[in-house]
């Protein structure tokens, strides 16, 4: 697999680095991490200097029975904490530098983080809705708000022309697809936002995306207005 050539950009990963984005745009960029070490070596220079910054803070001195405090707090929220779930910042895969091999034409690996939201049922296990014709989704778990999705489009599909109400982070895992923006590979990430109007293509082989969104798609054109009355992106 070639290297992705379109990448999140410094801001996105600032964010990332400093544990400033939403779950499911933090799963998003994990993925690409995972998949790009072009952005890994970034990330991990990001982190090495907010370390660094972090040090040269003068530490203040606690108020008295602060330290007490603090720790009946946290036993008040461990003994309320639900079961296990994968982290808000999916940050295990670019530290360890886990990347994927090859996707098989039968059941593709997902690269981590992302396989371990997806879990030991796999693609196939997963609750797939329609989204038009040759095209469906399978929601996963994420907090923070928009919507976190596996994307599976058939070849030659077209995605109507949208913009966004606000971000949406996009990952190429298997296949591609292009729009106004370029040609999009296994690995590249699209950045959409109130900016972007666009009507993504899927190649002849198909695609296989995840995408995270915040704010919603909203059609465009007349007939493109027309559905955002009915139909909820």
């Amino acid at each position: 697999m070639s290297l992705p050539t379109h990448h999140p950009g410094d801001t996105l990963l600032i964010d990332y680095a400093g544990g400033g984005l939403p779950e499911g745009a933090a799963l998003a960029v994990a993925t690409h991490l995972a998949l790009c070490p072009c952005c890994r070596l970034t990330v991990t220079e990001m982190e090495a200097i907010g370390g660094a910054l972090l040090d040269e803070i003068e530490p203040e001195e606690l108020s008295p029975g602060c330290l007490e405090a603090v720790m009946a707090r946290l036993d008040r929220v461990e003994a309320a904490r639900p079961a296990p779930r994968p982290a808000s910042r999916p940050a295990a895969a670019h530290a360890a530098g886990k990347v994927p091999g090859r996707f098989g034409a039968g059941r593709p690996r997902l690269p981590e983080p992302l396989a371990r939201y997806v879990g030991a049922r796999g693609l196939e296990g997963m609750r797939w809705r329609f989204l038009q014709p040759g095209m469906s989704y399978a929601d996963l778990p994420a907090a923070g708000g928009g919507t976190t999705r596996l994307i599976r489009m058939k070849g030659g599909i077209g995605v109507p022309q949208h913009t966004h109400g606000g971000i949406e982070l996009t990952v190429v895992l298997e296949g591609g697809f292009h729009d106004e923006l370029g040609q999009f590979q296994p690995g590249d990430m699209a950045v959409g936002d109130p900016s972007v109007r666009h009507s993504p293509v899927s190649d002849p082989e198909g695609c296989l995306c995840l995408a995270a969104t915040i704010g919603g798609l909203r059609l465009t054109g007349p007939i493109g207005r027309l559905f955002n009355r009915f139909v909820n992106f």
